[in-house]
């Protein structure tokens, strides 16, 4: 889609609810869509909606060795609860490989921002990068929200992502905190309060799969 048929997508689509947004964005997927998770808090909530509407979708999942416990376990309910067809994707070096030639995963200070883009680059960017390019998407669902931090303040519902040659598609936009509570509620779905990404260090950062700095060069879709 071309800057101003996104236009007009948005402005179509803008008080449109998740349900319809994610229909309208599975008639141009012909046939190779695909869900990115980190089972973080409020996950839940995108993965519901999409298979409800595409059951067996792929779920894109960089497993980067540092989740805690309760995220891992959360994953597995999900993956349960919702019969994910989970695909996941981990680094080329495994947590404990990273640990011992790194001493972990770096502080999240200011200083230490080329360390933690050295991480997640290696960490999270190549298995995700990896991913996408196996599965090969025509349209990648997220649950990027714009009151999630400062980037995502201007968010589209949808664009297009030269990276992946993609049409990327948030059906939760808009949404608030509250709606997501409320939507938790109403379909007895669980939460994790427990995640931390150590490739974003804090939530008001991006990891770099959606921001400039992660953008691998871009590649002509299949």
């Amino acid at each position: 889609m071309d800057p101003d048929q996104l236009r007009l997508a948005n402005a179509e689509l803008r008080n449109a609810p998740p349900l319809a947004i994610i229909r309208w964005a599975l008639t141009r997927a012909e046939g190779r869509a695909l869900i990115s998770t980190n089972f973080r808090p409020y996950e839940a909530v995108l993965l519901h909606l999409v298979t409800r509407v595409q059951p067996d979708i792929p779920v894109l999942w960089v497993d980067h060795g540092y989740n805690r416990p309760a995220t891992y376990r959360h994953a597995d309910d999900l993956r349960q609860r919702l019969n994910l067809n989970l695909k996941s994707y981990v680094p080329t070096l495994t947590a404990a490989h990273y640990d011992a030639l790194h001493g972990g995963p770096p502080e999240p200070t200011p200083e230490n921002e080329p360390q933690i883009r050295a991480f997640s680059r290696v960490m999270k960017l190549e298995p995700f990068e990896r991913g996408m390019r196996e599965l090969a998407p025509r349209v990648w669902f997220t649950a990027l929200r714009q009151v999630q931090n400062p980037q995502r303040a201007q968010l589209d519902i949808v664009g297009f992502d030269p990276a992946f040659s993609t049409l990327k598609a948030s059906p939760l936009c808009h949404w608030s905190d509250a709606q997501m509570e409320a939507y938790l509620e109403e379909h007895h779905l669980p939460n994790e309060w427990d995640y931390f990404d150590p490739a974003k260090a804090s939530e008001k950062r991006e990891c770099g799969l959606h921001a400039a700095w992660g953008t691998p060069p871009a590649s002509p879709s299949p």
